[in-house]
């Protein structure tokens, strides 16, 4: 398997990584860095359990190939810890307002609600669900997520 080396920032971080070519960015993470936080869903860009943020940008990383990361930089959930080590706000919004059920979505929500939410501080409800329209919850019917994020959006002012 022919391999090849990349280079990008993570969660703030420069990183160099020598993986397989065919390598997607989710197995990079979880398997080279060893970032469990993107979930794999669905392998195909459908359910968004596996969204980084990608030069500002929501991403299923199960579709970007890991050669595209070459001097990008690209946020995890676990790039959102505060350096204290508590929880970014939107992390706390979706615990504030029961955003999070069994929790396989949430990373990808939470990633999706981050690159909305810094492109957007103060987003309509519309611009919310657009933003989280490629990730997949089958637990709590979207209300409380949206409303997580809205209520992020107030806090982070």
């Amino acid at each position: 398997m022919k391999t090849q080396t990349v280079s990008f920032t993570l969660n703030g971080e420069s990183v160099t990584a020598t993986v397989p070519q065919s390598w997607n960015l989710l197995r990079t993470l979880r398997d080279h860095f060893e970032l469990t936080g993107a979930k794999e869903g669905c392998g195909e860009g459908e359910c968004g359990a596996c969204t980084v943020v990608v030069d500002g940008d929501a991403v299923n990383s199960c579709l970007y190939p890991v050669m595209e990361a070459e001097g990008k930089t690209i946020v995890t959930i676990e790039g959102l810890e505060k350096t204290d080590g508590g929880l970014h706000p939107i992390q706390d919004a979706f615990l504030n307002n029961n955003g999070v059920q069994c929790g396989y979505c949430t990373s990808g929500m939470i990633m999706s609600a981050k690159a909305l939410l810094d492109k957007n501080p103060a987003p309509s409800e519309d611009d919310i669900r657009t933003s989280i329209s490629g990730n997949i919850c089958r637990c709590t019917g979207y209300v409380q997520i949206v409303e997580s994020i809205d209520n992020a959006s107030k806090m982070m002012k």
